[in-house]
């Protein structure tokens, strides 16, 4: 089975306007959904939208052309109607509502994974927004899911919901938010399901970290269009290996990725840590598929100097 459609999934706090920058130029992405962006009982100002995907002011595409739709998380179905329109205004190419993040401050606070334990919640959520969007340019309506809280046995119910108050695609996570991002939880099978039973368009996520895992997951899920999260991390050009065959970018070649990304400046970071923060973060993703930046992830783990990390980055190129 060949991959047909590659979406490049939203990581809060991971892949920001940055990185969605640099992983776009070197893959070719159908789609990207931002961070989300969250909605309590106001209609957000529209810097809030141009700050958390500021491609917004290149009409809602990244630098190489690639598409970017605004994911919103909350409950209340008023405001998350109002905020989607005015997303759809500012340039967002679609919509998504955030139904999966398994953080337990969001889980608090009443948005993510927490709304599976009530398909209805969900229904209104999607109507009122399917409602303010019908007639907007580039209203495609998307849902990202877990299969459940604690367990899938709702999860016909939820996809019911989301399927009957208008939406047009959900992407699946293959596990409940209990599941966490445990290996072994991962039900693939459980996607395949949800595919037979809906006429909504299904983009599988969850576990894919390479072409072989990709070919997996498109055969036990029988569904052609992926999501990649943590993998486009750990390989950084997976897209492309997966849609065309591309060979798994070389290690020399991700550290220059790495050098490309301190090049790019991160308005409001005051304190001058991001870069810092980021790219351990993204190490330890790297350290999966490429097991020679072991020694580099241990030597700046503890650094607190964006310029002596990069220094130590740039000692991996071979001249």
């Amino acid at each position: 089975m060949k991959s047909n459609k590659i979406y490049l999934a939203p990581m809060e706090g991971v892949l920001d306007p940055l990185v969605r920058h640099l992983l776009t130029q070197i893959n070719n992405y159908d789609l990207c959904i931002t961070e989300f962006l969250r909605v309590t009982d106001t209609l957000l100002p529209k810097k809030s939208f141009y700050k958390i995907c500021p491609e917004l002011q290149s009409y809602g595409k990244t630098s190489s052309g690639t598409p970017v739709r605004i994911q919103l998380l909350g409950q209340s179905p008023i405001f998350l109607a109002l905020n989607a329109y005015r997303a759809l205004e500012l340039g967002s190419h679609g919509i998504d509502l955030n139904c999966g993040c398994p953080s337990r401050f969001v889980n608090g606070h009443g948005g993510g994974a927490v709304l599976l334990k009530s398909p209805e919640t969900i229904y209104q959520a999607v109507l009122a927004i399917a409602s303010a969007i019908k007639d907007m340019p580039n209203n495609q309506f998307s849902v990202k899911i877990r299969l459940g809280w604690d367990d899938s046995t709702p999860t016909h119910e939820i996809v019911d919901a989301i399927e009957s108050a208008g939406a047009d695609m959900i992407f699946v996570h293959g596990r409940t938010k209990e599941d966490g991002y445990q290996a072994d939880k991962i039900k693939w099978n459980k996607i395949k399901e949800i595919r037979e039973q809906t006429c909504l368009q299904v983009v599988a996520n969850g576990e894919i970290w390479s072409l072989q895992s990709a070919i997996e997951c498109m055969y036990a899920t029988g569904c052609s269009d992926l999501m990649i999260g943590r993998g486009a991390l750990a390989l950084p050009n997976i897209a492309n290996v997966i849609k065309h065959n591309e060979k798994p970018m070389l290690f020399e070649d991700v550290i220059k990725l790495l050098i490309n990304y301190f090049a790019l400046e991160k308005e409001q970071d005051i304190k001058k840590q991001y870069h810092m923060m980021r790219t351990k973060q993204w190490l330890r993703y790297i350290l999966i598929q490429y097991p020679e930046a072991l020694e580099l992830y241990q030597d700046i783990r503890s650094v607190k100097s964006n310029q002596t990390i990069l220094d130590r980055i740039k000692q991996e190129i071979t001249f």
